[in-house]
């Protein structure tokens, strides 16, 4: 295919597995990495060599306008994944959050506007609705800053959306719940479980457990990315990209002891406890503007797609290569 296509965050979790994908579908693949003296892509550093090989890696920082702009030159299409994730750290390091979420985001949009881009596809989150109003939550739900991370990923959003209409710049906003997979950091909480338990744990140490989401597979999440990127009838629009399929940190926990044949108790850990008013209790998505404005829908969808992605997520996990690559024993924020 002739469409080039940058994307932005493509070393992270989410990223790598979106520019492997775009890459085994024929599109021409500039992959936008953090720079560091380490000359790491990230996650792409393992991918295999037929990728690496059709890949076109620039390095920078998208809190860098001027970078930014040269990476997206010749680009007709943006999916841009960059971006500050880490709740517990925007606790600690607010500020950062803007500079990356917002300010990177603008950095973008200007360009795309500059350059005339075919499309930006721009990276929601589910966590900007905050705590469920109603369920199952669809693209009008209100929007509720619970942490600054949720607050950041507001603004960048409406910015995003903001430039569609003052400028008309071809933009939509894809707004993954919680994708879970291979790679995944372990501060997100299906990591956590199952290094704790694949590191001969059988006390694991978790936050809330009561609180419920609604987790969705990298798979399809990366599905999700391509359906927007190739739909026109998602410009100007936000898109839930979710399972529509509810459950508990505390039933999670149970299922992946329950496919990894193991006991388990679980131990209340305050430093993983978000304070009280930025808990998201509950989410749970609506996924029907997917299904009718992209003909998407969740491959790994309901309870038994739930234990299957949980299955191949262990499986990549309890591999020693990749267990080695995380700290099961400390809580990294």
């Amino acid at each position: 295919m002739h469409n080039k296509i940058l994307v932005t965050g493509a070393d992270g979790f989410i990223g790598s597995h979106l520019t492997e994908e775009l890459v085994r579908q024929g599109y021409n693949v500039r992959a936008f990495v953090y720079y560091n003296s380490f000359n790491s892509w990230g996650w792409l550093d393992s991918s295999s060599p037929e990728i690496k090989k059709e890949l076109e890696v620039f390095t920078g920082d998208v809190r860098d306008p001027h970078g930014v702009k040269e990476a997206m030159k010749g680009c007709d299409y943006v999916l841009h994944l960059a971006a500050l994730i880490a709740i517990p750290y925007s606790y600690h390091s607010p500020d950062t959050y803007v500079d990356t979420n917002i300010k990177g985001t603008l950095n973008i949009l200007q360009a795309a506007r500059d350059l005339n881009v075919s499309k930006v596809v721009h990276t929601s989150t589910s966590e900007v609705y905050g705590t469920a109003q109603y369920v199952p939550i669809d693209e009008n739900h209100p929007l509720q800053g619970q942490s600054p991370y949720s607050a950041t990923k507001i603004g960048a959003d409406q910015l995003a959306l903001s430039f569609y209409r003052s400028f008309e710049t071809p933009v939509s906003v894809i707004r993954p719940f919680n994708t879970y997979g291979p790679r995944q950091s372990a501060r997100a909480v299906i990591p956590t479980i199952i290094t704790q338990l694949a590191s001969g744990k059988r006390k694991i140490q978790l936050g809330s457990v009561h609180p419920t989401r609604d987790f969705n597979y990298i798979k399809d999440t990366v599905n999700g990315f391509i359906s927007v990127m190739k739909h026109d009838q998602a410009i100007g629009e936000v898109i839930n990209i979710g399972s529509n399929y509810e459950v508990s940190i505390g039933e999670t926990a149970k299922l992946i002891a329950e496919i990894m044949g193991v006991d388990m108790e679980i131990e209340t850990d305050d430093v993983r406890i978000r304070p009280e008013k930025s808990e998201v209790e509950r989410l749970w998505a609506d996924n029907q503007k997917a299904k009718q404005l992209l003909g998407w829908e969740p491959i790994y969808g309901g309870k038994e797609g739930f234990k299957k992605g949980l299955k191949e997520t262990i499986e990549w996990f309890i591999d020693e290569r990749n267990l080695s690559l995380y700290k099961a024993d400390v809580y990294n924020i």
